[in-house]
């Protein structure tokens, strides 16, 4: 791989690793500081490698420069040094100097419970999900923008104020006890639920962005599998919930990235390997007594992944809808069960019961109506579509909502 690839590939890799353990090591109120060291790292590597060339171990290189900062800044300035005392022990004695650990164990427990302090209760959740991209994800500024269709300033506010608010309320990097473990993984889960959404739901046009930023959430989700402290069934569901919906990711979008709905995608292309591992997970999750939101979600995405005409697909979607609607009611949720619906009683009845949720200010609610009414009366589907697209913010939606509308007056002649 040659030096302009392998940058940009190591700091999507490597950043987040070096940052966190820093961030451990110098305290939340000091993040900013192991941001910046670790960007002045890779800013040397792109100066240092265009030169000399690729060394030999470039991880090895990055680790071994990102130490000596950290240490030469504990040197020179005395009063960083005093702020961060709380946090390490350190003298300018060689002897007992401080040793930044970047091992593989380190590392992964930095991240781990980075993810906890980042998912605070007392920061948005928009906020949340950018420090867990910028910190836990290492995205650019720039990257994190695009994907919430907004601009640098806008990120770079929100993310000074969430560590600001981390910052004021003493916020640790630490793994909470046992028991603040099961009070806190709920956020911690939400977060990585968003982030994961963020991705697949994504207005942003970045199909390789929109991909990343669901692997990534797979990547945190995994790693709380993976510590015995935080390996709660519920999170094996979020997983397998991950996993079902990623397997079909190739098949949503065409070569012009263009969105295919799920009724016309190739089910060849549905990566089987990731549905195995859904299904994995999701047997790992039926231990316990707690059934979560996660657990039913997770069984309907399932569902969707189980292909040929079975005939109890649709009344299993239906029946687990109703149940997640009981244990965690949410307009979106409802929507989606009216597809269900419909798939199972027919339009007519399915447009009833979402007429009775009133989003009128909700672009998948007129794009459903509008595919609900396709076959019952031209006009209304074309009203509800053309209503969608005002609403939508994505383009590539916009594009196959037009699709749709011109296929209906095509077929009506209008």
């Amino acid at each position: 791989m040659q030096e302009k690839e392998l940058i940009p590939h190591l700091y999507r890799t490597e950043f987040r690793k070096i940052t966190s353990v820093l961030a451990k090591t110098f305290g939340m109120e000091h993040t900013e500081v192991a941001e910046d060291l670790v960007s002045d790292t890779f800013l040397l590597a792109a100066e240092t490698w265009g030169l000399k060339g690729i060394p030999q171990n470039p991880v090895a290189w990055l680790y071994t420069v990102a130490k000596n900062k950290a240490k030469d800044l504990l040197k020179r300035d005395a009063i960083f040094s005093q702020k961060v005392s709380p946090h390490i022990q350190y003298t300018t004695d060689e002897k007992h100097e401080i040793e930044i650990d970047l091992s593989v164990k380190n590392i992964e427990d930095s991240q781990l419970q980075m993810m906890f302090a980042i998912c605070y209760p007392g920061i948005s959740s928009e906020a949340q999900i950018g420090l867990s991209l910028r910190i836990l994800c290492g995205f650019s500024i720039d990257e994190i923008a695009d994907a919430f269709l907004t601009n640098k300033e806008t990120i770079n506010k929100r993310l000074y104020r969430a560590k600001e608010k981390l910052k004021e309320d003493k916020v640790k990097i630490e793994l909470p006890s046992d028991t603040e473990i099961d009070k806190r993984i709920e956020n911690v889960l939400t977060t990585l639920y968003l982030l994961f959404n963020e991705g697949y739901y994504s207005s942003s046009s970045n199909s390789v962005l929109r991909k990343d930023f669901c692997l990534e959430a797979m990547r945190l989700t995994h790693m709380l599998t993976e510590n015995e402290n935080t390996n709660k069934p519920y999170v094996s569901a979020l997983l397998a919930l991950m996993c079902f919906h990623a397997s079909r990711f190739e098949a949503r979008i065409d070569s012009n990235d263009e969105l295919i709905l799920y009724e016309d995608q190739d089910t060849s292309l549905w990566n089987q390997e990731l549905i195995l591992r859904g299904e994995y997970y999701l047997n790992k999750a039926a231990t316990g007594n707690y059934l979560s939101k996660y657990h039913l979600e997770a069984a309907i995405a399932y569902w969707h992944t189980v292909t040929g005409k079975d005939a109890d697909k649709w009344p299993r979607i239906l029946s687990l809808y109703n149940q997640l609607l009981i244990t965690e009611y949410s307009p979106i949720a409802a929507l989606n069960r009216t597809y269900a619906l419909a798939k199972v009683y027919g339009n007519e009845e399915a447009i009833v019961e979402a007429e009775k949720l009133e989003l009128g200010n909700n672009n998948l609610y007129h794009t459903l109506l509008g595919e609900l009414y396709s076959t019952i009366d031209t006009n209304m589907a074309i009203e509800h579509f053309e209503l969608a697209i005002k609403l939508s913010r994505s383009a590539a939606d916009k594009k196959v909502i037009k699709g749709k509308i011109i296929k209906l007056k095509k077929v009506k002649n209008i």
